[in-house]
């Protein structure tokens, strides 16, 4: 009975790990790349060099980052909400 109980509480301990593995996954995609690609979808007349910059700039994360990668993009007229959101991807996980 003992060996059925340590076999269910491994199981469940297992899922548990797992689930967190796949909760984290998205955070984990958060790349320049991924920033850049963003941003080429929701705004397509962006200037592609200065979209480059912005998310290379927003890489390296933090408020200071994220307010110079928004500020690059706003200056080239990208939306807010579309500069703001491919700021939030840029930071290198």
């Amino acid at each position: 009975m003992k060996l059925v109980r340590r076999a269910a509480a491994a199981g469940c301990t297992l899922a548990l790990a797992l689930g967190g593995v796949v909760a984290l996954a998205p955070a984990a995609s958060a790349t320049p790349q991924g920033c850049f690609y963003y941003i080429l979808e929701k705004a397509p007349n962006v200037d592609q060099q200065i979209a480059q910059d912005a998310c290379e700039v927003g890489a390296a994360g933090g408020k200071e980052a994220f307010q110079a990668c928004y500020r690059i993009l706003r200056d080239d007229y990208v939306p807010a909400v579309i500069a703001a959101e491919g700021c939030r991807k840029a930071p290198m996980e």
